[in-house]
């Protein structure tokens, strides 16, 4: 394993972690731009980045080298392309008081992280929050979500709009539109991992996200095993552009891992058809 690291021994008190597979570096530095935005009122000693790059070419340390050199980086490469969770989990031997699980798709509002920080220090059994989110288009973007049912997945992977119309309030109340709007709501089920801001002991206790997930599915499984240890908040302060998801539009490899981590899912929580 290839380690390009900046000074990262003492605690902070946030932790950051990207993972990366061939990454459009574009829409990386829009990204990371924005997240140097978002921690403007934080000292530079007392935060950190890890970037877990899945790639056999290390386009990444040379980019941060160049544009990000100031910030306290550290760049994982080497060890192949093993998956979203598993790639963070590398990250999560040095956590700080806190740590965010960002995708490198995702715009944050300038207040954003102090808004996280806040949040947690206000409500001590939070464990993990989760942001309001928008596409790149404006249009809101629903990050919780109930237990999944097959029929709820196959509509929002794989149904035309015409049939998704058709079902609109199922996918409303899948999605909890009406309660993830411009109030706190505590304790949803599921939350995406594009933007997953932890109580890092929270973390440390849940032990990351599982091995058994190579991509996709393996949020779910971890926001179903935070609710063991503490609270999650959907926290609308908290705002986020994202411009991933429609793993049904990404082509036959990504179908084929969706549909194999579902397996994997219900097969350890339990399976629900309709």
């Amino acid at each position: 394993m290839n380690n390009c690291v900046s000074s990262l021994n003492q605690k902070r008190s946030l932790t950051i972690s990207i993972v990366t597979y061939y990454p459009d570096i574009a829409e990386l530095r829009n990204t990371l731009d924005s997240l140097i935005r978002a921690l403007n009122k934080i000292d530079f000693d007392d935060f950190s980045l890890v970037i877990i790059d899945n790639s056999d070419l290390d386009s990444v340390s040379s980019l941060l080298t160049k544009y990000y050199a100031k910030l306290p980086w550290r760049v994982i490469h080497g060890h192949g392309n093993i998956g979203f969770g598993r790639g963070h989990n590398l990250a999560l031997k040095e956590m700080g008081n806190f740590h965010l699980i960002l995708n490198p798709d995702i715009e944050l509002h300038s207040d954003t992280i102090m808004n996280a920080i806040e949040f947690m220090i206000a409500n001590p059994r939070c464990s993990l929050i989760t942001p309001y989110a928008q596409w790149p288009d404006g249009e809101r973007q629903y990050l919780c979500k109930r237990y999944p049912a097959i029929f709820d997945l196959m509509l929002r992977g794989f149904a035309t709009k015409r049939i998704r119309f058709l079902f609109r309030r199922r996918l409303a109340r899948y999605e909890m539109q009406q309660q993830t709007q411009d109030k706190v709501y505590w304790n949803p089920p599921i939350v995406s991992g594009c933007f997953m801001f932890f109580r890092s002991s929270t973390l440390e206790r849940v032990n990351g996200f599982s091995d058994d997930y190579f991509l996709y599915f393996e949020d779910f499984d971890l926001s179903l095993r935070v609710h063991d240890f503490g609270d999650i908040a959907y926290v609308p302060t908290v705002r986020i552009v994202h411009a991933g998801g429609h793993a049904a539009r990404k082509g036959l490899w990504h179908i084929q891992n969706f549909v194999s981590s579902s397996f994997r899912f219900y097969k350890r929580h339990g399976i629900k058809l309709l």
